[in-house]
This record gives structure tokens, sequence and C-alpha cells, in this order.
């Protein structure tokens, strides 16, 4: 792990999870809990690796969490849930049962829900109360704003009301919290929102992080390029339950979601090859999930070949430790005085701010930005 002395350790970060109930918020706070005990190690978080020492991250022990959710499970109970579905290990749900209970004394309500009849301005002007609340009763030097919830069918350009994740978003930006959107809802793209955050001095980072397919697709798609081979058809199918996969059985949510593997391909080939890829609900699997992917493509002389990959794993897992990642990114980038759309995070999403150029500078770009923070020192 990072030690203490290249940590920055002057003053506490808030990390307000959109969604602050679900499997992925309850893994990050169960894990960043852990990791702090030394209960386990601190497995799949780059920023833990030695190209970030020295780089002023937030230390874990010094973010405090809560967030909006318009569920009432209480997160102790959720992180039960949990390790009987074999995400948590056993035993941890208990060991951090005091750092979940604070958690969740911080989640206020979210929306809009049923029966909800503020209009869209009200309902923003609620969040970033709570935001801004939450920062003058914890003293925590800046907030950084996660969206974490269940994706959401992208909006009709009709639609009279804002959809949530750009209401959350809004909220962000006017109590001055800088914002990530791990999901591939609308969140800060919303018209007017994102020259607002770079007016109000403050860093952004998404859309709809890289956890286990799309991560896959985003190494080998540049391979077959490099090689000079030519993908014919890339499909894939995916199997996944919990509550991903109950949002995703709406054929609206799922198209946003595949928008953005299949964006991948297109900007990383150059051209958007044959097949498709599909999203299955199997309430059995609860939050694990399998990815196959059947890739076509020609060799040399015409030759025709293929790749299969399977991938298995739980994206709560999977996704947790990325979070933490960008929480640190971001609230550094903060600290050390950038704004606006953070290119170089790239590295882990489908979607990233600052289009293909972003998605194609990867782990690379993600290096230079940990030399750039460490000169900001």
């Amino acid at each position: 792990m990072t030690t203490a002395s290249t940590e920055s350790t002057a003053a506490r970060t808030g990390v307000w999870f959109v969604g602050a109930r679900g499997s992925v918020a309850t893994t990050a706070v169960a894990g960043c809990a852990a990791i702090t005990a030394g209960l386990h190690p601190p497995t799949g978080m780059v920023t833990e690796t030695a190209p970030f020492a020295e780089s002023g991250l937030p230390g874990l022990a010094s973010l405090v969490f809560g967030g909006h959710d318009t569920a009432s499970c209480p997160l102790p109970k959720r992180a039960e849930e949990l390790t009987a579905a074999g995400v948590l290990p056993h035993g941890l749900s208990s060991a951090v049962r005091a750092e979940l209970a604070a958690a969740d004394r911080e989640i206020r309500p979210g929306g809009p829900q049923a029966g909800d009849t503020r209009d869209d301005e009200e309902i923003i002007a609620a969040f970033a109360a709570d935001l801004a609340d939450f920062g003058r009763r914890t003293g925590v030097a800046r907030t950084v704003v996660v969206n974490v919830s269940s994706t959401e069918p992208a909006p009709s350009p009709d639609d009279p009301r804002l959809p949530a994740s750009a209401l959350y978003a809004t909220a962000a930006v006017r109590a001055g919290c800088p914002y990530v959107n791990f999901t591939p809802s609308t969140g800060i793209r919303t018209p007017g929102l994102p020259a607002a955050a770079e007016a109000g001095g403050l860093p952004y980072a998404g859309r709809d992080g890289k956890t286990g397919q799309t991560l896959l697709r985003s190494v080998l798609a540049p391979m077959f390029v490099q090689r000079a081979l030519t993908v014919r058809a890339w499909s894939g199918t995916n199997l996944l339950g919990g509550g991903d996969g109950a949002a995703l059985a709406d054929p609206a949510a799922a198209a946003a979601k595949n928008a953005g593997k299949e964006r991948v391909l297109a900007d990383t080939l150059g051209t958007a090859p044959e097949g498709e890829v599909h999203i299955d609900d199997v309430p059995a699997l609860g939050d694990w999930k399998t990815a196959w992917d059947h890739i076509a493509f020609d060799g040399f002389l015409g030759s025709r070949m293929v790749l299969q990959t399977i991938w298995q794993g739980c994206d709560s897992a999977l996704a947790a430790p990325l979070v933490l990642d960008l929480v640190r990114l971001v609230a550094r980038a903060h600290e050390a005085g950038l704004s606006g759309p953070l290119p170089e995070l790239g590295f882990y999403f489908k979607d990233p701010d600052g289009g293909p150029a972003a998605l194609a500078a990867q782990f690379e770009a993600l290096l230079g930005f940990a030399e750039r923070l460490k000169a900001a020192r």
C-alpha cells in the first residue's frame, strides 16, 4: 500500500455515492474500511501501485462516505446479503460494521420517486443542499460525487424532464463538487453542464466504467489493429443477475449500456464490425456475471480465424477498486486546481470524456497524469 507519507493528509475527502445502497457502493465502502484496517490488500487498485506514490492522493483512511439512494436497506444489512452471495468475504461485514453504519447514517433519500410532485429545479436544490450539509457537518475539504446507480435509458429529445442522473450531476456542480459518472447514463453530459463545471473549477470524469467484457475488448481490439488483422465480426453475450441484471432487462437501458461496448470497438478498429452484444438477466446469478465474445478475423492470405473469450467475475468486486481509484484521482485533481474533463482517466471508461483519443491513450495517459499530479505538489 501507499505509505502515509506519500498521501495528502491535510484534510478528509468526502465521497458521495449516487446509488449509495447498491452493490458497488457497499463493496467500495466495505473494501475501503477493510484495506484501511489491514484486513485485506488493495488488490485491483491502480492508485496503490508504485507509479502513484508521491502523487499526493488522499489516503483511504481520509475518505468519508455518504450518498443518495431510493432504497431503504441499511448498508450493514446490504453487506450481509453480499456476503451470503459470495461477493464479500466471510466475516468482513461484521468486521467493518461500524464503518458501514457510519456511511449509512449519511445517506439521504434520492429521487425522483413515485408520487414526487417536485419539479426538476426543486429536486436539484434539495440534492445540492444535502451535499452542502454533508460538507459542513463532516468538515471535508471537498466532496467527490460518484454515480454508481443503475443504468437509465437514454433520454428522449422531447422529454420535458431531466433524467435522474442529470439532476444529481447538476446538483453536484451547483454544490461545487467534482463529479465521476461510472454509468452509461447522461449525468454531466447535459447541455450547459460541462461548461458550468469548468467555469466553477470542477474536474469531472466518465462515462461508463470498464470492469469486465469491455476491459478485455479495449485490450484485444488494439492488438488486431497493431497486427494488421482484419476483424470481420465481433459478437458478445452477457449473463448477469442482481440489480444490474434487472435494470438491463429494460431494452432501452440495455441499449444505452451496449452503446458503450460497441463504441469501444468502432473507435479502436476504425469501423463497427458485424455482430451485436446481448444482455440477458439471469436472476440466479446474483452479482456474478459471465461475458462471452466471439471474434472472427482474417489472417495472412485470407485465412479465416476465430478467437473466443470468456470472462467470469463479480461485477461489484471488479468495479469497487476502480471507483476508489477515481475518487482519489479526481479529488487530487481538484486540489491541484484542474478543472473540466480529465481525458487522462479514459483508461477507466468505455465512453471517456475526450472521445476516441482519450480511449486510445489508455494506461500511458494515466501514468502521465500521475506525473502531472506529482508536479502539482
